[in-house]
């Protein structure tokens, strides 16, 4: 078979598509699942779908409530296989690999054993990962930083519990959160990414801030990164989004106001490098192979030349189509129906 197409997930019963190495489904392609190069030394990460949260923000609208058809797990030594070849294509030395996911990526069974063998990976110097925070322990946090993550994105929104649980949209255990973000400084680094919902954490990012200060966050690299919130087609959309400007403004008024520091010009070691060539260009008609549903309604992924093709509205569940590419940025590509082959 392509992949293990009758899994279901156990926490919200949807059909789940399992992606391994002799599956001949490639992981460069698709913003859902396996990696993308973004034509940085930053490396995303993707070996999951699905969260044990539903924020009323999330950008992919995931969660136990989620409208998207289907899950997607990679397998891990899959996984690094390929990672290897993108790193050997940059001829880079200094590598960041960036665990993140639609959903929450601590969900991976498979985690501990991924951190390890990608920092066998001697160019990577940074692994990171993205994670609400409400998955982890003590133990798997020691776990982890044996294996070689060297820094926790914390997505923690508000100190205040009514709050905490208003844009997780399911109730959040922010005591221990709270106390985790206190440990995990000890192990590694942290960096607190609230995003800021107008309307709803407004009181709270200097709070953030400060505790994240308190709990040593932010050693070699910002102690928080306050991510402004924007609206998606496909997301979850509480509040209509403001623009980037009046964002800076609010931060650069509550830093006045409050004598704190929320904006940092530095970040992470980010400097463009060689992006993977990409096989088509926007307005090419090529022959793609149907492979299965994607995440949106009436959405399959296609396959050619080694990368996964997007192709919304298609009545074609299997065999080949002629489409049209629409998209080819970063190597995410979207492709137009033309006709079943």
């Amino acid at each position: 078979s392509k992949g293990f197409i009758h899994l279901k997930n156990r926490l919200n019963n949807k059909e789940t598509i399992y992606i391994h190495k002799n599956s001949g489904i490639p992981l460069i392609g698709t913003n859902y699942f396996g990696l993308i190069d973004r034509g940085t030394n930053i490396i995303e990460i993707k070996p999951i779908t699905s969260c044990n949260l539903g924020c009323i923000y999330c950008s992919v609208d995931e969660g136990p409530l989620s409208r998207r058809k289907v899950d997607f797990v990679v397998e891990k030594d899959y996984i690094v296989q390929e990672l290897k070849k993108i790193v050997g294509f940059k001829q880079e030395d200094y590598i960041d690999a960036h665990i993140n996911s639609q959903g929450e990526p601590l969900l991976y069974a498979d985690m501990v054993e991924l951190v390890a063998d990608i920092a066998k990976i001697p160019q990577i110097k940074v692994i990171s990962i993205d994670t609400n925070g409400t998955l982890l322990t003590k133990q798997f946090i020691d776990d982890l930083a044996a294996a070689g993550l060297t820094r926790i994105n914390l997505s923690l929104n508000a100190l205040d519990q009514e709050i905490a649980d208003k844009m997780a949209g399911f109730p959040y255990n922010l005591k221990k959160v709270m106390d985790l973000a206190a440990y995990i400084p000890k192990k590694m680094d942290l960096i607190i990414a609230p995003v800021w919902l107008p309307g709803y954490n407004d009181n709270e990012l200097v709070k953030l801030a400060k505790f994240a200060d308190e709990v040593g966050a932010g050693k070699n690299c910002p102690p928080i990164g306050i991510q402004n919130f924007l609206n998606y087609r496909f997301g979850r959309n509480p509040v209509k989004q403001v623009e980037m400007g009046v964002f800076y403004k609010k931060l650069h008024d509550l830093e006045q106001k409050h004598n704190i520091k929320l904006h940092y010009e530095y970040g992470f070691k980010v400097k463009r490098c060689r992006e993977l060539p990409k096989p088509f260009k926007k307005g090419d008609i090529i022959k793609a192979q149907v492979l299965f549903a994607g995440r949106l309604p009436n959405e399959m992924l296609a396959v050619a030349k080694d990368r996964l093709i997007s192709v919304p509205n298609c009545y074609k569940k299997q065999g080949f189509v002629k489409i049209r590419i629409k998209r080819t940025k970063h190597n995410i590509f979207l492709g137009e129906l033309l006709k079943a082959i």
